[in-house]
């Protein structure tokens, strides 16, 4: 159920945090659609609080290493949050 809610979204506005930084990420694969449906399972995943923390990696990937090297609690139940987001990403938006 939850992929069908995603993949609705995807019909290639794109908006949120992660989905803009995406977007603007400059990476040749971005595309609205691609872009809209990771927003989707952000919206599903993470926090409005976690999502505009993880749309920073777009921008600074060295962030995203200094969080997940990070030994601080908050940090690494963040990146395991994350991690956790990522890969349903992937399976969901390919």
């Amino acid at each position: 159920m939850g992929a069908l809610v995603v993949l609705g979204g995807c019909g290639g506005r794109v908006s949120g945090d992660i989905g803009r930084a995406c977007m603007a990420g400059g990476r040749n694969a971005a595309s609205p659609q691609l872009c809209s449906c990771v927003q989707g399972v952000a919206n599903q995943s993470l926090s409005a609080s976690d999502q505009r923390r993880a749309a920073l990696f777009f921008e600074d990937p060295d962030r995203a290493q200094e969080t997940r090297a990070s030994d601080r609690a908050g940090d690494e139940a963040f990146w395991l949050r994350y991690k956790a987001f990522s890969q349903r990403a992937e399976a969901i938006c390919g």
